[in-house]
């Protein structure tokens, strides 16, 4: 499998990615005031917010995200159908993007579009980016979880480091227009995540519109809606018998996979590459 690098950052060379993508959406994208841009490092609640960012935008009707399958809500400005369609959207627009700060679009400093990054525990992306590049095609074969750790602990994977992801992406935490938000905070209180999701966005619901989203924004709702537990991805990229997007859906599931001496080693490099970020998360 080949794949090709941007700035430090691999990719997998296939008709959904190329370099004349990302330098346009890095350089030439204009994002607009109004636009909601959900960021995520992979395997961190990507589809989560977005299933919650659906129903918000429909005031809690879920009948837009069990008619369209996800890749058609939400404009992914990382590949070339996704860029092609964030730039024939009406304002405002919905938009999703992996890239880490220093290749997300330029623009974005200069405008008022809001940014949601949602974090999750790297124990927990990393087993849940094992699995899923299991069924990718277009990515090379992850090996055992041993050989994997050390790729995703190098920032060998692709959109790179988790590390580098979450620090860039820290330094824009004082911006009005910038709002962080764990997965482990949405699983603890998601009725109080999506209000606080919908004051960031400046779109207040009704109290039984948030019961609606909160009910359609569950991990048992999406697994079950076609539209949403993407089944329906095309075989030319996933192999659906090795691999599930929609696994497991909770915290912690690392501690089933990593021995003793795997977790403490983890730890270490976390420890190295995090000090001197002031800030701590619910894992730490």
């Amino acid at each position: 499998m080949t794949s090709f690098t941007y700035k430090g950052i691999s990719l997998p060379v296939v008709d959904y990615y190329s370099e004349e993508t990302l330098r346009y959406a890095e350089n030439e994208f204009q994002m607009l005031d109004d636009d909601i841009v959900s960021v995520t490092y992979p395997k961190s609640g990507t589809h989560w917010m977005q299933e919650i960012l659906g129903l918000i935008w429909h005031d809690g009707d879920p009948s837009w995200v069990q008619s369209l399958p996800a890749w058609e809500r939400i404009a992914w400005i990382d590949s070339i159908p996704g860029l092609q369609l964030a730039l024939k959207s009406p304002a405002p627009r919905l938009l999703a993007s992996h890239l880490p700060f220093h290749i997300f679009p330029k623009s974005f400093l200069h405008s008022k579009a809001k940014v949601i990054y949602t974090m999750r525990n790297p124990k927990d992306v990393m087993i849940s980016y094992y699995h899923f590049s299991k069924g990718l095609k277009i990515v090379e074969d992850p090996g055992t979880l041993e050989e994997y750790m050390e790729e995703f602990l190098s920032g060998s994977v692709s959109y790179g480091s988790w590390f580098e992801h979450v620090k860039s992406w820290m330094e824009m935490k004082d911006r009005s227009n910038f709002f962080i938000i764990t997965y482990e905070e949405l699983q603890q209180d998601l009725r109080g995540s999506v209000k606080r999701i919908c004051h960031f966005i400046g779109k207040e619901l009704k109290s039984q519109q948030i019961n609606s989203v909160v009910e359609n924004a569950s991990f048992h709702k999406m697994k079950d809606n076609n539209m949403s537990n993407f089944t329906q991805f095309p075989d030319t990229y996933f192999d659906h018998t090795k691999g599930k997007l929609m696994r497991k859906g909770i915290s912690g599931d690392w501690k089933n996979h990593l021995t003793v001496a795997q977790n403490e080693h983890f730890d270490r490099v976390y420890r190295e590459n995090m000090q001197g970020l002031r800030m701590t998360f619910p894992w730490d």
